[in-house]
């Protein structure tokens, strides 16, 4: 793995672990953390030998959000860096091939609220919490964040969180879907690690496609939704992996996934 600025990449078996390292200021965004974590998710999401990725931040929070000391000077163009610096980071991770799981310890605000939220699952710290802070500067939710909440929250309760800028404890993200787990604070990476090392024992394929067919449920209606899941099942079931799974439960031995 390639050493980073902003950015630590540790290798655990088929998992790798990408943390933010900006633990001085809160993991919050500037130029170099934003181009570090583009190189190190597209490093993982290359690498076929890693078969799922963790994002964690280091110290005491997930991400602060952006860096508001680069805010400043009249040739700012923020929608030019939403567009061109954090979109290919999020989208990179929601279109990955493999899953991304979040890790999230203290505050994921801002923008750091939609790298958490981007990530296929999310483990929250019981101290961890997910804050729109963007109303309190008259600022909107950017990086995705009013994508993800609505879908995830409604209309009504998604509006609240965002103007209310209410800090939205773990255990009343993963009451309203927000987050899937949440751990003692002390053990949250090791969870993270353990429930990773989990899904990288299981079917690469399967993964991957049942990725893609949530993400093309989630837009379009039910009649394509079939279809687009027979499409993928195609793949599946034409694959070595499909062969090797009936074989192993038919011998009653742990199957040996290729990814092919």
């Amino acid at each position: 793995m390639a050493n980073y600025e902003t950015v630590t990449v540790t290798r655990h078996g088929q998992v790798a672990l990408v943390t933010l390292n900006r633990p001085d200021s809160l993991n919050a965004f500037n130029a170099a953390l934003r181009r570090d974590l583009l190189q190190a998710v597209q490093e993982v999401n290359d690498d076929a030998a890693i078969r799922v990725g963790v994002l964690a931040g280091a110290g005491r929070a997930f991400c602060a959000g952006a860096d508001l000391s680069e805010v400043a000077g009249d040739d700012f163009d923020v929608e030019k860096q939403l567009n061109t610096e954090y979109k290919p980071i999020l989208m990179a991770i929601a279109e990955a091939p493999k899953p991304w799981i979040s890790a999230v310890n203290g505050a994921a605000a801002g923008v750091g609220s939609s790298f958490a939220m981007v990530c296929d699952l999310t483990l929250m710290a019981e101290n961890a919490y997910v804050y729109q802070a963007f109303a309190a500067i008259s600022l909107v939710p950017d990086g995705g964040a009013t994508w993800h909440l609505v879908r995830t929250l409604g209309r009504k309760r998604a509006y609240e969180l965002i103007v209310s800028g209410e800090k939205l404890p773990a255990e009343r993200c993963r009451e309203l879907g927000l987050c899937n787990r949440v751990v003692p604070a002390e053990s949250l990476l090791d969870e993270a690690l353990q429930w990773a090392q989990e899904l990288a024992g299981k079917a690469p394929l399967a993964l991957r496609h049942a990725k893609a067919a949530l993400n093309f449920a989630i837009e379009q209606g039910v009649a394509d939704t079939i279809s687009e899941e027979a499409r993928l099942q195609a793949i599946c079931i034409a694959s070595a992996d499909a062969r090797e799974g009936v074989a192993a439960f038919t011998e009653k031995r742990a199957p040996q996934w290729q990814g092919k």
